[in-house]
């Protein structure tokens, strides 16, 4: 498997370092985690039953003529490309890993492309993937570039997969809208956003005729009795997602700001912001010596938000003591 963010238990394996002592900033996940509901009893006992209510809810949220709750997006992102022939697959890079690995994994054959040479890049793919914003460099492509470049492939059989998973803070970015549309496909997830990682619900926006097969693909009770009655709560509370979106968007820009009292030019979104570095390895490890988890590429480092002010001034320390060293 690829290695990914939020995997704490390395590092307390690893620096002998107990959870407690540790600000794990290795992920995009929101740090206020929307507050969990009474969960009925039945939904422990039954066998989950497709909601009704959390797809009405859902479509509403997202703004999608046609969902597929789906167990997270990563269930999405293994399942479409064994819905395929063997395609030609542009996978805009640097991003989630997990995109060209599993289309990599089902035989296909996948190109890697800087999002400055996307435009190029369609005429010569049969499926194109884009993160947007990015994960984890925050870039994003306009909606009418997407709509454009999905008509161009959807007009040879092609698909284009927009993966918004973070997505929520900017709705006005999203394409979900247009799915109806064969060939375009917007992954969403709950999990970021919502701070519920661990709930694993997202949806699938997309053609109906594609969403039944990857139904049938993914099989039954893909997603739980607790996490459909969590999701309905979340997508349906109004006042906690305005309230959230702005206060978000407040610590996505002083978390850029902090980064740039430091020398630090950092681009992102809301959740995180990322800058390439030289030694990315390294300053992860200065970052850890302070007992601060992160997330780090070959090409660069990425930061998630502090959950607290005694983090935030944690955060400015290490970056303070790293930086000096």
């Amino acid at each position: 498997m690829l290695e990914h963010g939020g995997n704490l238990h390395d590092a307390i394996r690893r620096y002998q370092r107990a959870r407690e002592d540790w600000l794990d900033l290795s992920t995009g996940i929101n740090p206020q985690a929307y507050p969990i509901p009474v969960i009925a009893s039945d939904a422990w006992h039954r066998l989950p039953e497709p909601s009704a209510g959390l797809l009405n809810t859902a479509q509403t949220y997202y703004g999608a003529p046609q969902l597929l709750p789906v167990a997270g997006t990563q269930a999405a992102i293994q399942g479409l490309p064994r819905l395929r022939e063997k395609s030609k697959v542009v996978v805009a890079a640097p991003s989630y890993a997990e995109h060209a690995f599993q289309w990599k994994q089902a035989g296909h054959a996948v190109t890697e492309v800087p999002y400055a040479q996307l435009e190029s890049a369609v005429a010569d793919c049969d499926v194109m993937v884009v993160c947007n914003p990015n994960n984890p460099t925050g870039e994003i492509v306009a909606a009418e570039v997407l709509l454009r470049w999905s008509k161009q492939l959807a007009a040879k059989g092609g698909w284009l997969i927009v993966d918004e998973a973070f997505g929520d803070v900017t709705p006005q970015t999203s394409v979900a809208s247009h799915t109806a549309q064969a060939g375009l496909i917007v992954l969403r997830s709950v999990g970021k956003f919502f701070g519920l990682a661990g709930l694993r619900l997202g949806f699938v926006a997309a053609h109906p005729e594609l969403l039944m097969k990857l139904a049938d693909l993914l099989g039954p009770w893909t997603v739980s009795g607790p996490a459909q009655q969590i999701g309905s709560a979340a997508l349906s509370d109004r006042a906690w997602q305005l309230a959230m979106r702005q206060q978000l968007t407040d610590q996505g820009q002083r978390l850029h700001h902090l980064l740039a009292t430091h020398g630090i030019a950092s681009t992102g979104c809301a959740l995180y912001q990322y800058w390439p570095h030289a030694r990315p390895a390294e300053f992860a490890e200065q970052m850890a010596a302070h007992g601060i988890w992160i997330r780090h590429f070959k090409h660069g480092v990425r930061l998630g938000l502090p959950p607290n002010e005694a983090g935030w001034q944690r955060l400015q320390q290490a970056l303070a003591a790293s930086i000096a060293a």
